[in-house]
């Protein structure tokens, strides 16, 4: 349900309260956010702190001369910037932490990213001071830097950190009801709670609290996990249908109040949520539930005949075939070509972007290692001004909203990117060189096309589709010997040889085997060379290899 319609008044065709906004709102009053939660195991970080303090004590005289020439300009920054809050957040910043209360250590802590020396947005930093120096301390101070610089190799790298939330204490500020949303007009205090309709008292909140928590967000969260709670498993079950038959059971995820819709199967509703909480909230056992149905595991054949009663397959009578979001093609296409790094966790990696393509705003430093760009795509960084423009094709949310369910678009941008793409043709090489090493040294096109098919869609083609590899290498090869070599078919401008004007075999040959060598640095892979069609028929299998992968079977879930 949405609880945002309810922050001014009682929401206009759902039971949710105006006092049920700020009752939700009172199990996070006495948050605040953590940046700098290590991601990291405790003997990891144990090492990074022991490789830490060796770095300290070794540069720590210089460190603090450093510090003593920064310190007058340093402090004029912070007071510069502590003046232009208003008086009574200056008085609080002036309190010792201990008389501070509850709503005074919330306001205290909102500034701290900013003038905490350990944060990421600390205004005034070395690189800040540095340019406020001048003079002879100046010359002392690089003269240091310099010094600082030379022990830098026994500085360990920083622990990738995440984002979290915390409590400031175990005592929170009072959450009032505001007056038509107005924060300067506050009128009763309210309790935490969640719906009253469901929940008509106040949550049970630990007592005594505990000692450095008010225990609230625990509350909450035994709440929602409450087997009663009529919503939490619906939705959640909900959502899985949804990802595996691209419509959920409720067609509006994120409503389900009086104005989404109606559940196609109430009782099945009911029934996979109650196995979900038997079998302990486990996803596992929810997705194998679904994924051994016999709704799940049927064709997706269309019949005239359920057709005409059923048009819309919302009885499910057939499977309904869905295109794969553009991350899944990405990784599938990776796995498939043998170039996908599965390693887990870590930090977001930048993969190349499209030539001419503007750097984003903000810069996107490419990778520089084939190994690291081809990780999942639940890696690659998303910046909320710029989406990665192969995800982008294929209807990747606005990254500044919540997105309950997923457009689906057809437009000729899919098939020019996945088409003419440098990235998609080196795929297409990676999976030819995987192809050619499993159908065995001298194999002949039937048992490449055989290949080819096992490994891109995990079955062996059929006689008409053998039939049709056989016209195409043929084909093909008639119009790449035209071409004749050293023509721009050789050449690896990331475009398809039956797409637009460049190649499909890869240009390594044209520069020698040390082309090939950095090409394999590069890729991860070694492109198949352009060798003459009659003898080998690599730049054929390239294509061949190009279109599967291009192919309505390979980007849809039938």
């Amino acid at each position: 349900l949405t609880y945002g319609c309810a922050r001014c008044h009682d929401h206009k065709y759902d039971p949710i309260l105006q006092s049920d906004y700020y009752k939700l709102q009172a199990f996070f009053a006495n948050t605040a956010a953590q940046d700098d939660v290590p991601l990291v195991s405790d003997e990891a970080a144990r090492e990074h702190h022991e490789r830490l303090a060796v770095w300290e004590e070794r540069t720590r005289a210089v460190r603090e001369e450093m510090a003593s020439i920064e310190a007058p300009h340093r402090q004029a920054i912070e007071k510069d910037y502590l003046e232009k809050y208003p008086a009574e957040i200056q008085a609080i910043l002036g309190k010792p932490e201990a008389q501070r209360n509850p709503f005074e250590r919330q306001m205290a802590w909102k500034t701290r990213q900013y003038l905490d020396p350990s944060s990421h947005e600390y205004i005034a930093d070395r690189n800040a001071v540095a340019g406020k120096i001048k003079g002879a301390q100046r010359k002392r101070w690089d003269a240091l830097a310099g010094e600082l610089a030379s022990d830098e190799s026994l500085r360990p790298a920083p622990l990738p950190v995440g984002s979290a939330m915390k409590d400031l204490g175990n005592e929170a500020p009072p959450t009032f009801l505001l007056n038509r949303g107005a924060f300067d007009k506050p009128k009763e205090e309210v309790q935490p709670g969640l719906l009253q309709i469901l929940y008509p008292t106040p949550a049970v909140l630990p007592s005594p609290p505990p000692a450095r928590t008010t225990g609230r967000r625990a509350a909450l969260a035994n709440l929602l996990a409450d087997p009663a709670n009529p919503l939490t498993a619906r939705v959640m079950v909900n959502r899985v249908w949804q990802h595996h038959f691209g419509q959920g059971l409720v067609a509006t995820p994120s409503d389900f109040g009086l104005k989404g819709a109606r559940p196609v199967n109430p009782a099945l509703l009911d029934w996979l949520t109650a196995e979900f909480i038997r079998t302990g909230w486990s996803l596992k056992s929810l997705h194998r539930l679904i994924v051994t149905s016999s709704s799940y595991r049927q064709a997706a054949t269309h019949r005239p005949g359920p057709s005409r009663i059923d048009p819309a397959n919302q009885s499910l009578w057939h499977f309904p075939r869905q295109r794969l979001e553009g991350e899944v093609i990405r990784d599938l296409s990776l796995a498939v070509s043998g170039l996908l790094n599965p390693a887990v966790g870590g930090a977001s990696i930048f993969p190349e972007l499209p030539a001419g393509m503007p750097t984003p705003r903000g810069g996107w430093k490419v990778n520089p290692g084939a190994q690291e760009r081809n990780r999942r795509s639940v890696y690659v960084f998303v910046r909320r001004n710029t989406r990665y423009p192969l995800f982008d094709s294929f209807d990747m949310p606005d990254p500044h909203e919540s997105c309950a369910r997923r457009n689906v678009t057809t437009s000729p941008l899919q098939a020019l990117t996945l088409l003419n793409g440098k990235v998609s043709l080196e795929w297409a090489q990676a999976l030819a060189a995987r192809v050619q090493k499993a159908a065995g040294p001298g194999a002949g096109p039937e048992r490449q096309v055989e290949q080819a098919f096992l490994i891109a869609y995990g079955r062996p083609p059929d006689p008409a589709e053998q039939q049709m590899a056989r016209e195409f290498f043929r084909d093909q090869a008639g119009v790449l010997r035209e071409r004749g070599p050293g023509s721009p078919s050789s050449a690896a401008d990331g475009t398809s040889s039956f797409g637009a004007a460049g190649g499909a075999a890869g240009g390594a040959a044209a520069a020698g085997p040390g082309a090939a060598a950095t090409r394999r640095d590069e890729l991860g892979f070694v492109p198949l060379r352009g060798q003459r069609i009659a003898e080998t028929g690599h730049e054929v299998l390239v294509d061949f290899c190009h279109a599967l992968l291009n192919s309505n079977e390979f980007i849809y879930q039938n």
